[in-house]
């Protein structure tokens, strides 16, 4: 067996922060790291070195790739002579394959393996203990984007037939009120017929706004704003006081703002959703918007949301930790507070305490205590997450983590043992990491309490009842080259596209699924962070440590049909 003293490892490695991080591990163990920055960097130290063992960090850029750095060595250097260990993200398993076929000797998953684990193991195959079977590698898949878009199946729908059927009900029932003299027009019967076709249509807000000659009834439909009802100036100010009453606002405050609540019933039917409102003067009289709380959508599971099964099962990892945080970033509407609802009803079970503080309470968790924040009377997050932690929850959910206290108090739940859920509003999952720094949260802290952080956003999907195939011409393809990396548009020409029809409003579009991008904490990010490393450096590691960005999901989604390319750009460009 050889001795460690003396023994030169060549890691081709193309992130110098990771590329530090093994090389540490190594001459702890008494190994001499030699690093090269690239392939092309690698085959030419060999002119120089003489390494008892080579190991490539896969994917690796530049040129030449992986693959081709491994046939150039294996020309020269026998597998019998020159062992060489690759290692892969998860996702990566046709690489492997044709890694494997170049002349790879073993391979190792990163996520599967802690970086002591592969510095052990390099010293094990360096110093002359027998390499380990590699497991066969799964062979690829002839379609493996179609393989993976079939993971990422969107919660179930309710039957959007029925509830365009009864939403054209209420809309005429409307039009009906509107031809008759005005003195005859049920104000009441309007404000209840709008809300109705308002939950039937699975509007989110409805916005009321004002002009110098009518009130325009727009609706928030699948995220974007549509003109739905055009009523006259002299009904204004009945359909403001009717949501007043309803609300339990004052009706005669006409130059302040006003929020309230209420619950409101579908006309005709047993369906009830809670409703908030906001009132506030304009130049032409009041303005209103309403956000009607309501889940269209069953969404009981993680297995309901449109994950990929790599993501899904990072969750689940970090779900099934008994302490830590897991983090939910995007901005608003991207439905950050779904997810979360989501974990917790998987997680909510009798032998376990979940208390949540939120501002406002969007939905009723049976068995879940649910604490609404109340900034008169004293009641803040921070406040709030401190009366908490005398409750003996297992769980903690927090809206959000908006300041300095909030983020300090919130850490230290999570290192004592408390599993801590929370929204964040950053752009992506990895800046998550330096904002709660920002925070001043130790890095020490983040290293070791952050179990997951979860970046999305919500885009629209194609109708299920006029989707078409749609080939892009050259020109378009040429366009999405500016926005979409080369490897992932690969030579895509074939997609799709609603044509519009009734269901979806002639929009194309019906209902909304979520793109996501999980960032899982490993060594690689604990060490990226401990050294304050920026965000771009950590995504970069993420995503070498098989990290899916927001961009790819989406992109797979809109080859198995999901949604569009013009979609996809629009949200994440936004």
């Amino acid at each position: 067996m050889a001795s460690a003293k003396g023994t030169h490892i060549l890691l081709i490695e193309d992130n110098a922060l990771m590329a530090q991080l093994l090389a540490e591990k190594m001459t702890n163990l008494g190994l001499v790291p030699l690093h090269a920055a690239s392939g092309a960097a690698g085959i030419e130290a060999l002119t120089r070195e003489k390494p008892t063992l080579i190991v490539i960090d896969f994917p690796l850029t530049g040129t030449p790739d992986g693959k081709a750095t491994i046939e150039q060595i294996r020309a020269s250097h026998p597998a019998d002579e020159l062992p060489i260990l690759g290692l892969f993200s998860a996702e990566d398993t046709e690489n492997v394959a044709k890694a494997t076929d170049a002349g790879l000797t073993e391979h190792i998953i990163k996520t599967e393996t802690n970086v002591d684990g592969i510095a052990a193991r390099i010293a094990e195959i360096a110093l002359g203990k027998a390499p380990e079977q590699s497991p066969a590698a799964p062979a690829p898949d002839a379609s493996p984007k179609k393989k993976e878009a079939a993971a990422v199946v969107p919660a179930k729908q309710v039957d959007e037939a029925a509830l365009v059927a009864q939403a054209q009900k209420f809309k005429e029932d409307i039009e009906k009120l509107l031809k008759m003299p005005e003195a005859d027009v049920s104000i009441i019967q309007i404000v209840d017929s709008m809300m109705s076709y308002g939950y039937m249509a699975r509007a989110s807000d409805i916005h009321l706004e004002p002009y110098e000659d009518r009130l325009v009834a727009r609706m928030r439909i699948d995220g974007i704003l549509h003109d739905i009802f055009t009523f006259p100036k002299s009904l204004h100010s009945g359909i403001i006081t009717r949501i007043k009453v309803l609300g339990g606002m004052r009706t005669d405050e006409h130059q302040a703002a006003q929020d309230g609540r209420f619950r409101m019933s579908v006309t005709d039917s047993e369906k009830q959703f809670d409703v908030r409102v906001s009132i506030v003067p304009t130049y032409y009289g009041e303005n209103a918007v309403l956000r009607l709380l309501a889940e269209q959508t069953t969404i009981d599971s993680l297995d309901d949301l449109a994950l990929t099964e790599v993501d899904r099962k990072k969750i689940r990892k970090a779900v099934q930790t008994p302490y830590g945080m897991i983090l939910a970033t995007g901005p608003t509407g991207s439905g950050k507070t779904t997810t979360l609802y989501t974990i917790l009803k998987e997680l909510n079970t009798r032998e376990v305490q979940i208390i949540t503080l939120e501002d406002p309470i969007e939905y009723s968790l049976e068995g879940v205590d649910q604490i609404q924040v109340n900034t008169r009377t004293g009641l803040t997050f921070a406040a709030g997450l401190r009366s908490i932690l005398r409750q003996d929850p297992n769980v903690i959910m927090v809206g959000e983590i908006r300041d300095e206290e909030t983020a300090s108090i919130a850490v230290n739940a999570a290192l004592t043992g408390h599993k801590l859920l929370a929204t964040l509003h950053t752009n992506d999952a990895a800046t998550t990491l330096p904002r709660l720094l920002d925070m001043g949260v130790e890095p020490f802290l983040v290293a070791s309490t952050v179990n997951v952080a979860m970046g999305q956003r919500l885009l629209r999907m194609i109708c299920q009842h006029c989707k078409v195939a749609r080939r892009i011409t050259e020109g378009e393809f040429n366009a999405l080259k500016e926005n979409i990396p080369a490897e992932l548009l690969d030579d895509h020409h074939d997609f799709f596209q609603g044509k519009g029809c009734e269901v979806c409003h002639n929009s194309g579009y019906h209902g909304r699924m979520g793109i996501y991008e999980i960032l899982e904490m490993n060594d690689f990010i604990r060490e990226a962070v401990m050294r304050h490393a920026d965000a771009g450096e950590i995504k970069k590691i993420a995503i070498k440590n098989g990290m899916t960005t927001l961009l790819e999901d989406g992109f797979r989604k809109a080859v198995a049909g999901l949604t569009t390319i013009e979609e996809i750009l629009r949200v994440i460009h936004e």
